[in-house]
């Protein structure tokens, strides 16, 4: 995978016609993998990772689970056990607009991971929640099907597979 600096040079016309997006840098890494890329597939919760789980339950061919959150600390959409259901059900990452959990079990999952941080409190399990919708958050527009490009520089997501 090309580092997201590279991309970022290479698609200078993709950046300023919104193409191509930059992910505001407040989002921290976890995971073995500080470097990852895929389709992706989306996600809108609320404090319920009910559905975080469906996701990583199901075979992941290598995408990217983007979830928002709504930007709520009060409680982790991810831990230790998603992480390796992640990591066994062949998912390149999950980008997180909430928080985590079981940090150190997530550390020692094959997956990238970015977040909000971290917080010890589970979440809600009602099942409520949106796949497969457009998604707005640090910065960014988000949608099915888009491509996620991340590394310790940044975090990419373009409408198009970049070469």
């Amino acid at each position: 995978m090309p580092a997201t600096t590279d991309l970022c040079d290479a698609n200078e016309a993709k950046l300023a016609d919104g193409t191509l997006r930059v992910l505001a840098p407040n989002f921290h890494r976890y995971g073995k993998h500080t470097m990852f890329a895929g389709r992706v597939k989306t996600l809108k919760v609320f404090e319920d990772n009910s559905l975080v789980r469906t996701a990583v339950e199901t075979a992941g061919h290598g995408q990217v689970l983007v979830v928002d959150g709504a930007a709520s600390l009060r409680c982790a959409l991810l831990g230790g056990n998603l992480g390796k259901l992640a990591e066994k059900n062949d998912w390149a990452g999950v980008v997180l607009n909430a928080p985590i959990r079981d940090a150190d079990e997530i550390d020692a999952c094959a997956i990238g991971v970015r977040a909000l941080g971290t917080c010890p409190v589970k979440s809600k399990k009602t099942g409520a929640g949106s796949f497969d919708v457009p998604l707005a958050f640090g910065g960014v527009t988000v949608k099915p099907g888009d491509w996620c490009y991340a590394d310790r520089d940044g975090v990419l997501f373009s409408d198009v597979e970049l070469a």
